[in-house]
């Protein structure tokens, strides 16, 4: 695995070799989910890119330290400091408290992150539960404060080049942030937010500045450093993030230490899911959530395998039609694969690979030591692609190559692909053609009468009782389940995407 790893770093807007503050771990920071409901498609894209990151990282050698923060207080319905605290406002609409409801959510983010075989993070650290750090740290950078009705702001003149990541800290970006009378500068932020006079909120603390709540930009600064050091390696997050809510991380950091540090040496950020079709969104009730393509019959993985088609600085456009090509090559990759684990049969490797997936623990040197000696062309040229950025569109198609190529025996084929998934993170060692039959939340047949209507139509077929066979086809389609005769995949239904 020579190829050195390259990532673009959004800070300095250029590609760099990546070289670890500690040779031993690296450090990783991302920014997670606020809980007040499930999580967007295109808030689970930037946990794609980040567990491939992470993944890539330790297929060159190294171990991590990933750090993902939940969000249960501060984050506004702006970005900026503008409106209600999403939380307040989910628990309000709800009838309950907040506590439930980042609970619950909080909850059902983890088994979407299981669902796409996302791994969890080294640390999982939640915004209410590192108040008092808060506290603590808006002490020692209080002097680049000032204090309004409102709350503790901070003075975003107060240290150098801010707003370089977003690369510009006036125009669009600060058209972006709200007005808030008295504000010393318009990209000026709130670090402490004081509770309304006469008002008590579900969540907040007292402090030096009265009754309320941290900033939102605040939480990661301060967990961050707590749990990775005041610079540590890398720093992800949505490309939206690069505008307002990471230059004020910057900012906040900055004078932390006096303005000799930024948080992260390589600051990265993944682009927008982007649907033509304009069915995202929950209100149209279109592919909004994992649930809902789950809903309509699509394995999470092919969402997977889709974020992986298209490279993660790229928008990466989204729609019936894109999803569905997931899930064929999908269908296509685990079929060859499961033909070969056939063929093969069981290998002792293989227990080294479960013990890994059930998170017992095997490092990934151990599992590629494990997988034995293979074949240098093939993973070279795989490790050419994922060390230059993370590119796994062009690492897909050699993943496939390997998989059809019958000039190389099926155990190597198959320790090939084993070792090569160790990055893509599809789980191709464990998922079968059977468990990619998702069934439509609205089908009226399960998986055990759809086979047994579709051996009832080869049946017909074969006594040329047409009738009989058109009937049965009517019904399933009628179930949502397209038949697929003379599938080249050898897959006899599919479930309609429509």
């Amino acid at each position: 695995m020579s190829a050195p790893l390259t990532l673009f770093n959004s800070l300095t807007r250029s590609l760099e070799v990546f070289t670890p503050i500690d040779p031993k771990m690296v450090r990783l920071y991302s920014c997670g989910p606020t809980v007040y409901n499930f999580a967007h498609l295109g808030n689970l894209r930037a946990y794609v890119f980040t567990d491939t990151l992470r993944r890539v990282l330790n297929w060159k050698g190294y171990a991590v330290t990933h750090v993902i923060n939940i969000t249960d207080v501060g984050h506004l319905t702006s970005d900026a400091d503008a409106g209600e605290d999403k939380m307040e406002r989910a628990a309000s609409a709800a009838g309950k408290t907040i506590w439930d409801i980042a609970a619950f959510f909080t909850a059902a983010f983890k088994a979407d992150l299981k669902a796409l075989n996302i791994r969890e993070p080294t640390i999982w650290s939640t915004a209410t539960d590192h108040v008092q750090d808060m506290i603590a740290f808006t002490q020692a950078i209080e002097k680049h404060t000032y204090p309004l009705e409102s709350g503790l702001y901070f003075d975003t003149t107060s240290v150098p080049d801010y707003g370089r990541l977003a690369g510009s800290a006036t125009d669009e970006t600060v058209g972006r942030i709200a007005e808030v009378e008295g504000k010393r500068h318009p990209a000026d932020f709130a670090v402490w937010r004081k509770s309304p006079a006469g008002e008590t909120r579900q969540m907040e603390w007292e402090s030096p500045w009265g009754p309320g709540a941290p900033g939102w930009h605040l939480e990661c600064s301060v967990m961050s450093m707590k749990y990775l050091g005041q610079q540590f390696d890398i720093h992800t997050g949505g490309i939206d993030h690069r505008e307002i809510h990471h230059p004020n991380e910057i900012a906040q950091n900055q004078a932390f230490t006096g303005c000799q540090e930024t948080g992260a040496n390589i600051w990265m950020h993944n682009n927008f899911l982007v649907d033509r079709g304009a069915k995202m969104s929950k209100s149209s009730g279109g592919f909004s959530t994992l649930a809902s393509i789950v809903e309509r019959g699509v394995h999470p993985l092919a969402y997977r395998l889709l974020c992986l088609s298209a490279h993660y600085r790229s928008e990466l456009d989204f729609s019936a039609d894109s999803l569905g090509a997931a899930l064929t090559r999908l269908k296509r990759l685990v079929g060859q694969v499961e033909k070969l684990r056939a063929e093969v049969g069981p290998q002792p490797w293989m227990a080294v690979l479960d013990q890994a997936r059930d998170g017992k623990g095997a490092s990934y040197r151990w599992q590629l030591e494990a997988l034995g000696e293979l074949p240098p062309a093939p993973l070279a040229a795989f490790d050419d692609a994922i060390a230059a950025d993370l590119n796994l569109p062009r690492a897909l198609p050699l993943v496939e190559e390997v998989a059809s190529d019958r000039t190389i025996p099926a155990g190597t084929r198959l320790r090939l692909v084993a070792a090569m998934d160790l990055a893509l993170g599809l789980d191709l060692m464990h998922v079968t053609r059977a468990a990619l039959r998702v069934r439509p939340g609205q089908a009226a047949l399960d998986a055990a009468a759809i086979e047994e209507r579709l051996a009832g139509r080869k049946e017909a077929r074969a006594a040329k009782d047409f009738a009989r066979s058109d009937a049965i086809r009517d019904e399933l389609n009628a179930a949502g389940v397209e038949i697929m005769d003379g599938d080249p995949l050898g897959w006899d239904w599919r479930v309609d995407l429509a």
